[in-house]
């Protein structure tokens, strides 16, 4: 029926209307080259991070866009855009159930015309054209497809959700790496809408009305069920184990994680160590495409586990201090107890809000190598056994210490 294949021209209409009605009552920071066009109707209006929409556990290096669509047979999604100055990004489209359909990552993105891909070749340049489309079958991956909706029969209703994701842009004031966002052309019932990328996105927590009530509400009950159930019941707290799932929350195939719940008690913080893995120093003028570097991007993040689930703090690999032998020690710390650390070895991440009664510290893995996939996040919870023994001195061992010892004796001393 053409109602539900017209679907996304409503869904994104009702957002800009929203926007148009609720835009000037809030001041905003508007994001360097996210896009050039007010509304009313335009593309990647949803777009979360540490600052806009905090949920389901997002890394404060990275930003996601979504946009939301319906497909009915034969129709599909035209996407043109740029290679963002960036340590990664990549496409991901997601059901009604917030889990996975297909991912189109950067260095399978095969570039536009005589234009290069800076995320296959090191030498290349970033900022290169090129072209992807969002279809109702099998895609394919020669001519840049990516399957929009889950096979027949696995959802009831044909709508679903394509995300843009951007970790580390090489100019951190341009949350997009420096290039607009793509532009959208949607082919739908046989008629064509083109969408130009939003200036400014729409996060519904910071306007009222039930529009933006409903939308928050739907993100928040999805994903709140999903988060409560990420873990398994029964974990020592202070030691790293594998998710159950990270289903319903979005998940991005190319990155991995092991969890730690953490309680707080006043003067006392908690120590993590581990060795480093290598990976490309983008934001000191490496290529995304470095060769013999263990890992695409690490880091560890602390959040609340509690709805939204937001993050509070991380430390990405290019952040975290390193000894002598390549090991990060990091210290969770409320402010009250420890602010920072006289260790030039050791790197402090924010506790955030005490009264939070269960927190959540992630080590995330993205894109092993193959010769450190063994010692990796992926290997560890594809063979699903412990971590610990998996990963070997890369596994984080973390610790409850009195801040008094912390400080007088070392973090040696937090693990006697």
């Amino acid at each position: 029926m053409r109602s539900w294949r017209s679907a996304v021209v409503v869904i994104v209409s009702v957002v800009a209307a929203t926007l148009t009605t609720f835009g000037t009552a809030v001041g905003r920071a508007e994001p360097v080259g996210q896009g050039d066009t007010p509304g009313p109707v335009c593309a990647w209006q949803i777009m979360s991070n540490r600052d806009d929409l905090n949920v389901a556990f997002p890394d404060v290096n990275a930003t996601y866009w979504v946009l939301p669509y319906a497909l009915g047979p034969g129709d599909s999604i035209s996407l043109s855009g740029r290679y963002p100055h960036a340590r990664y990004f990549s496409l991901n489209t997601y059901g009604t159930d917030f889990n996975t359909v297909d991912t189109l990552r950067d260095n399978q993105i095969r570039p536009a015309g005589n234009d290069v891909n800076p995320f296959v070749d090191p030498a290349a340049a970033a900022g290169g054209s090129w072209q992807a489309t969002v279809v109702n079958r099998a895609p394919n991956r020669s001519r840049n497809e990516i399957r929009g909706l889950p096979a027949a029969g696995a959802q009831r209703v044909p709508v679903g959700f394509l995300i843009v994701r951007v970790y580390v842009p090489d100019d951190p004031s341009s949350l997009s790496g420096g290039v607009e966002l793509p532009t959208v052309v949607m082919h739908l019932g046989g008629a064509q809408v083109t969408l130009r990328p939003c200036a400014v996105p729409f996060n519904p927590r910071n306007y009222s009305g039930p529009i933006a009530a409903a939308l928050t509400s739907v993100f928040d009950r999805a994903i709140a069920g999903a988060a409560a159930n990420s873990f398994p019941a029964g974990s020592p707290e202070a030691t790293f184990v594998n998710p159950n799932s990270t289903a319903g929350l979005f998940p991005n195939g190319d990155n991995k994680y092991i969890g730690a719940g953490l309680t707080y008690r006043k003067g006392r913080v908690v120590v993590i160590r581990g060795k480093a893995p290598t990976y490309p120093n983008t934001r000191a003028g490496a290529s995304p495409a470095q060769p013999g570097v263990g890992l695409r991007y690490w880091s560890m993040c602390q959040n609340d586990k509690v709805t939204p689930y937001p993050v509070v703090a991380c430390a990405a690999d290019f952040q975290t201090r390193l000894d002598s032998d390549g090991y990060y020690t990091y210290v969770v710390a409320a402010p009250a107890d420890l602010s920072r650390s006289s260790d030039p070895t050791a790197t402090v991440i924010g506790w955030g809000d005490t009264n939070v009664p269960t927190k959540v510290v992630f080590l995330r893995n993205m894109l092993p190598s193959s010769g450190f996939y063994p010692s990796s996040v992926q290997a560890a919870q594809s063979r699903g056994g412990d971590p610990a023994v998996s990963m070997g001195a890369y596994y984080p061992r973390a610790t409850y210490c009195d801040v008094v010892v912390l400080r007088s004796q070392g973090w040696r001393a937090c693990y006697r």
